[in-house]
């Protein structure tokens, strides 16, 4: 079994054609060093199983982190991420033990798409999570922002005049802008039918419980018409996840490097289904090394054949079968 330390290292650098390899050290590694995914995977898969492929690698559900301390070794946490949620339910909890890893490989992977940080101002809209003081997105934003080095960009709960004046200032400054922000913060700008056309503009997030979901094409569509930009970009991670994934505009998700997404069947979470059909989203995400990397989130989605994924929304928990029926045997 590899240690801790080389398999981090191995995240740090690591080459795509070198993922699958990897994916088999992380998963004899939590396979041991984590009680509930060893549990979990004696219960599924029997004591010894060892897999043939990464499609047979089990996949805890995201449900578990409300449960249990999903965790691989004995290590302090030095932060602990808590999901959002609506009133009344559970939130799930990330006990982080590296959290300068996390952002390291946060922003590793946005530069991997976007390019250096320092070339961009970047303004948050993300009320709800700002508030709360344990999200994992808020963190990851403020990495960015210090990180960008730009006096401008900042946290704009709603004060939208504000917000667009700087935007203006840093567009007139020849600096690359993006405005990342949560879904509802974003319709609720758009209303003012603005022009903020050569800014990128991020959604992330859902409703949270402020207004009624819709489909992702109508909600891009929305936006681009009420915020004067082509293309509307997304942000997909979670608190369970430490990597992340972005679409540059035409509604397909390209993983970091760190990570991958296969599909399962909604009835079967053993089962993988082909390129190309709708699944449960089952995420590999190598930098989750202190937790667990091997994840059957509760989203819906298609994973084509170049490996790129598109989502196409919520499954209520009670519709997946088979491993969630398996937290009572934990």
């Amino acid at each position: 079994m590899k240690s801790r330390e080389f398999l981090k290292n191995k995240v740090k650098c690591l080459e795509k054609q070198d993922f699958v390899e990897l994916a088999f050290e992380v998963f004899s590694y939590q396979v041991i060093e984590n009680e509930i995914y060893r549990s979990f995977v004696r219960t599924l898969k029997g004591e010894g199983f060892r897999p043939k492929n990464i499609e047979e690698i089990p996949f805890l559900p995201v449900s578990f982190f409300k449960r249990f301390k999903v965790v691989s070794g004995n290590y302090p946490a030095s932060h602990v991420y808590r999901s959002s949620a609506t009133t009344g339910s559970v939130r799930s909890e990330h006990h982080v033990i590296d959290n300068s890893f996390y952002l390291e490989n946060a922003l590793q992977t946005f530069e991997e798409f976007y390019g250096s940080i320092e070339d961009w101002t970047v303004c948050a809209l993300l009320p709800g999570y700002l508030e709360r003081g344990d999200s994992s997105l808020i963190a990851m934003t403020q990495y960015f922002i210090e990180k960008s080095g730009s006096s401008l960009g900042g946290f704009y709960l709603d004060d939208f005049d504000h917000l667009l004046r700087t935007i203006a200032i840093a567009k007139d400054s020849n600096t690359k802008v993006l405005l990342l922000g949560v879904s509802f913060a974003l319709l609720q700008l758009a209303d003012r039918k603005i022009d903020l056309s050569g800014v990128v503009v991020m959604e992330t997030g859902g409703m949270k419980g402020r207004g009624k979901e819709i489909p992702k094409k109508a909600f891009h569509k929305e936006l681009k018409e009420g915020l004067g930009v082509k293309e509307i970009h997304s942000e997909y991670g979670m608190t369970e996840l430490l990597s992340q994934a972005y679409s540059l505009g035409a509604g397909i998700f390209h993983s970091a490097t760190s990570m991958r997404v296969v599909c399962k069947d909604i009835t079967d979470p053993l089962t993988s289904v082909d390129a190309g059909k709708s699944g449960i989203i089952n995420v590999i995400d190598l930098a989750n090394i202190d937790s667990c990397s091997f994840i059957e989130t509760q989203d819906l989605g298609i994973v084509h054949g170049s490996g790129n994924f598109e989502l196409l929304g919520r499954v209520d928990a009670a519709e997946i079968r088979g491993c969630n029926l398996l937290v009572s045997d934990i």
